[in-house]
Formats: C-alpha cells, structure tokens, sequence
C-alpha cells in the first residue's frame, strides 16, 4: 500500500472562536476514527502556527537561518496526517471527508520511500 499526505492549509491569523471550532474538531476526530477503522491512518499531527518556523538554507558553504515561514501567504499548512491506501482514488476520497470536516483545503501527494 501506498503512504498519502494529506495536508490541511488553513488562512493565516488566529483561530476561529471556540463556537466555531469545537464542531470542527469534533468532525476531524470522527474522520480520524473513521480511517483508525479502515486501518487508513498512520500518523497525525497540527502545526504552531507559521510564525513559529525556522527556514535553515546552505549558502555558500554557510548555514542561513531564517524566522518565519519558507514562503508569505495567507495559507500555511496546519496541519496533516499521513495515511496508506491501495490507490490515489482512496487517498482521494478519505481527503474529501476531511476536507469536508475540516471546512478547508487537502492537499494529496504519495509520500516516496527509500530515499535519494
């Protein structure tokens, strides 16, 4: 099987209030339950927020380090989870039910193994 990330960029700025955000969370977790089930999920996790990044480049033999995120937007990647299924038409569909819990975009990519 392969491995799918599955990321979740979310708009820059705080979060949405509480009222707003609990029925999210409650929706996410049902998902994330639901590819617990399907024995999909391998791994999750939510992001600080951009702000907290540090981009370490190699530049001319010197290690350049620089606060904040790698590219400005009004999106960052808050968050993801990491899921094997048979075929990209899975990974697919278990992104839109999350897309549809998280009320915002997913990003799908097979994840490469092995190293290069």
């Amino acid at each position: 099987m392969t491995q799918y990330l599955l990321s979740i960029y979310q708009p820059d700025g705080p979060p949405p209030p509480p009222e707003v955000l609990q029925p999210i969370m409650r929706d996410v977790t049902a998902v994330a339950d639901e590819m617990k089930k399907a024995g999909a999920w391998v791994f999750s996790a939510g992001l600080h927020e951009a702000g907290t990044a540090t981009v370490v480049r190699a530049r001319e033999g010197q290690t350049v380090m620089t606060d904040g995120p790698f590219a400005d937007g009004k999106e960052h990647i808050g968050g993801f989870t990491v899921i094997q299924a048979p075929d990209l038409d899975t990974a697919l569909d278990w992104a839109a039910k999350l897309s549809r819990a998280t009320t915002l975009p997913i990003e799908v990519r097979p994840i490469q193994h092995g190293g290069r």
